[in-house]
């Protein structure tokens, strides 16, 4: 499986809000975190009804720039993301980590960690 091209694929559909796109890359017992109010979300159910009252809110932005498979088989992508109110005012904008966990070339789990690199 090419992870990098079917991440890619997945960041395209979430900046476009293409959430049927995303989630057909996803489990169904998807484990998600719940980045923008905490803790976490499982399934398809819970990660539309998230990014929907999340993209009620707020635009977020993820971009990756730097793709890595680690000695345990996750896949780390380092993330520049950027969020805007939906006025358009710039609430914040950095680096993070995404780590991926894949089951049948379907993502499992998703986990975020701080950056070392600089915005």
């Amino acid at each position: 499986m090419d992870y990098e091209r079917r991440l890619r694929i997945i960041y395209s559909a979430f900046n476009a809000r293409d959430i049927d796109a995303v989630l057909a890359a996803m489990a169904d017992d998807v484990d998600w975190p719940n980045a923008w109010e905490g803790g976490r979300v499982q399934g398809h159910d819970a990660v539309r009804a998230y990014w929907t009252r999340q993209w009620a809110a707020i635009d977020p932005r993820v971009h990756p720039v730097g793709f890595s498979t680690r000695p345990d088989g996750r896949v780390a992508v380092d993330v520049h993301q950027v969020a805007h109110a939906l006025d358009g005012a710039l609430l914040g904008e950095g680096r993070v980590v995404h780590v991926y966990e894949f089951r049948d070339d379907l993502v499992t789990r998703m986990d975020v960690e701080e950056s070392d690199a600089e915005s």
